[in-house]
């Protein structure tokens, strides 16, 4: 059997399905998207196929229903009537400044209209796209689909980049919300079939949707968890041959396979529901290319997130697991950014587990290629470039339960670190440090773990042995020691049969690194 070609980024709908490519069918999942509501927005961490859903939309509302042939939806009950579609792409359009913006905006919307034979009279934004929807209606006497992708790109762009990265996304942000804010007016939304909005982020009420408050979210919503991304299921049934073919490649038994596809790239959860989806990006480059690599993080590292947790002296270790409210998927507003919020919208955390007496949301990392690229890319912003030898180091010392040699290599580390004038230097600050370097070195450090008693500050498992690390600053090790069993945190992990290493470790705050250190085994 001839396997269809993987869609290496693909993001026309028309181009996969001429160019024989595989398509897994989202067309279900899409037409009860389309015939249940008129507004919506979707916001989805970057390459998870926002751009090929936005173009999918567009061919089903032209009526070329032969494109979709092979898909549930032809053989529905779908009318496929033709409507004219206005895509607007902010990955095209120029913000670097709010000037910029605004004639951007308006040039592609000039664009739109010459195409369909139109002229536009406004030469302002926001009126020329209301006069845009209106000329469309008339001549068609059709309503208008609009498909906006990328809607915050010009807001994001300039994030991370200091207080005057700040001010240009503030003014962005106040013309975006003046053009997205026309879409409400009777004028316009009578002349409006469908409208769908996509982005990495969703702002606040106050933000960029003040003005729009008709658009449905289905961000988190249980319906929709899968509309992007591949399910399990959708990988047995469509990737069961290019897995096949992998053994072959890898040299590894299919259950080994799989269960290492699912480590790496599974692991992205979209709703209260336990519904976990792949990142289809990272998983066709796989298939492509028969290796396990970080792919989706290859693909564009997230700068701006790293220079705002330096900024923001982001206590790191919590990424691992920790608790939050509902809110955290719509808090998101300038100046006041909230990392937490940042980091599950763009991709790097995600739901865990929900807790719905409590209505409590547990997030971590989705799976093992953004762990390992998300501390290794902080590591080097953090502590600089260091040769792969210091990893080794890391591990090896650990894994032979040498704590000499590993805490001399951590000095070292320290040590080598070049703070900027006026860092400010705290214990969570070190913290942070201490779990990354572990974590950017392959060892499962875990932070903050939940004790009977209280929180471990952090604890790695490798091969025979546990330990428990209790951090302190200009105080003791001994004291470190002494928490450590005052607190018992040592009782949860007797059964593993286990040597149990408690480690204490004092950091010096004006010599910036590690003072002293005390470690026993316990008996």
């Amino acid at each position: 059997m001839k396997l269809k070609n993987l869609p290496i980024g693909q993001s026309s709908f028309e181009n996969l399905i001429k160019g024989d490519m595989l398509y897994v069918d989202k067309t279900e999942i899409i037409y009860r998207m389309i015939t249940n509501a008129q507004f919506y927005f979707l916001s989805r961490p970057r390459r998870f196929g926002k751009s090929l859903l936005i173009s999918t939309l567009e061919e089903i509302f032209k009526g070329n229903k032969e494109l979709f042939k092979d898909l549930w939806i032809y053989k529905a009950d779908y009318n496929w009537e033709e409507y004219p579609v206005v895509i607007i792409d902010f990955n095209h359009v120029l913000s670097d400044n709010h000037i910029m913006l605004q004639e951007g905006i308006t040039k592609l919307l000039v664009d739109v209209a010459n195409a369909h034979g139109l002229q536009l009279e406004e030469n302002v934004y926001k009126y020329a796209f209301v006069e845009l929807i209106k000329k469309l209606s008339e001549k068609y006497s059709k309503q208008v689909v609009l498909l906006i992708d990328e809607y915050d790109k010009p807001i994001i762009t300039h994030l991370g980049k200091g207080d005057e990265g700040i001010r240009l996304a503030e003014k962005n942000r106040d013309i975006l919300k003046n053009f997205y804010g026309t879409i409400k007016a009777a004028s316009v939304i009578e002349n409006l079939r469908f409208v769908l909005l996509t982005g990495v982020s969703k702002f606040s009420k106050a933000g960029v949707f003040s003005e729009l408050n008709n658009l449905s979210d289905i961000t988190m919503h249980d319906r929709y968890a899968s509309i992007l991304g591949i399910t399990e299921e959708e990988l047995a049934h469509y990737f069961d041959e290019y897995i096949k073919l992998q053994c072959n490649y890898l040299e590894i038994d299919e259950e080994e396979v799989r269960l290492k596809i699912r480590e790496y790239y599974n692991g992205y959860r979209f709703s209260e529901t336990d519904l976990k989806v792949y990142n289809p990006f990272s998983l066709i480059k796989f298939f492509d290319e028969s290796k396990f690599r970080n792919y989706w993080f290859e693909s564009g590292t997230p700068t701006f997130l790293v220079n705002l947790i330096k900024e923001r002296d982001y206590y790191l270790p919590q990424t691992e697991s920790f608790t939050v409210r509902s809110s955290i998927f719509s808090t998101y507003e300038l100046p006041d950014l909230d990392i937490t919020a940042l980091l599950f919208q763009t991709g790097y955390l995600t739901v865990k587990d929900y807790d719905s007496e409590s209505d409590l949301y547990t997030l971590s990392y989705p799976n093992l290629e953004v762990k390992n690229s998300f501390v290794d890319i902080l590591f080097k912003h953090l502590a600089g470039e260091k040769p792969l030898e210091i990893y080794t180091k890391i591990y090896y010392h650990l894994s032979k339960g040498e704590l000499e040699e590993f805490i001399s290599v951590m000095t070292s580390i320290f040590a080598g670190i070049t703070y900027d004038e006026g860092s400010r230097i705290n214990e969570a600050n070190f913290h942070t440090l201490f779990y990354v370097t572990l974590a950017a070195g392959g060892l499962p450090a875990r932070s903050q773990v939940l004790n009977y008693s209280g929180r471990i500050d952090m604890v790695v498992e490798v091969k025979n042995k546990v330990y428990i690390f209790e951090f302190k600053c200009n105080q003791s090790a001994e004291k470190a020691i002494e928490q450590i069993k005052q607190k018992r945190y040592c009782e949860s992990f007797r059964s593993t049969a286990k040597e149990i290493y408690l480690v204490g470790i004092n950091f010096d705050m004006e010599k910036r690194n590690i003072a002293q250190y005390k470690w026993e085994i316990v008996a």
